[in-house]
């Protein structure tokens, strides 16, 4: 079965983007799973460390509640740059 990838090999484009605005809210991996548990979405941090690292898709459901989690608009964690398949 083909399975689309990002140029780099990851399974995401968000992966990078979400670690770095994480960080720069100066939240863990574990804060952050807290957040979205909060928010009704039953993940933990190793969810947040597979998407980081580019290793699990992400869905548009994935990438509301990042939104509402981190507080960030969803187009904060996708640009067209990121985009060069």
């Amino acid at each position: 079965m083909f399975k689309i990838k990002a140029a780099d090999g990851t399974n995401n484009l968000c992966g990078r983007k979400i670690a770095e605005i994480r960080k720069s809210k100066k939240l863990s991996q574990r804060k952050l799973a807290a957040k979205m548990q909060l928010l009704g979405f039953d993940v933990d941090h190793y969810f947040i460390r597979r998407v980081e690292n580019g290793e699990r898709f992400v869905t548009d459901i994935d990438l509301v509640i990042f939104s509402r989690a981190l507080q960030v608009p969803i187009d904060n964690m996708l640009s067209a740059e990121d985009a060069k398949l």
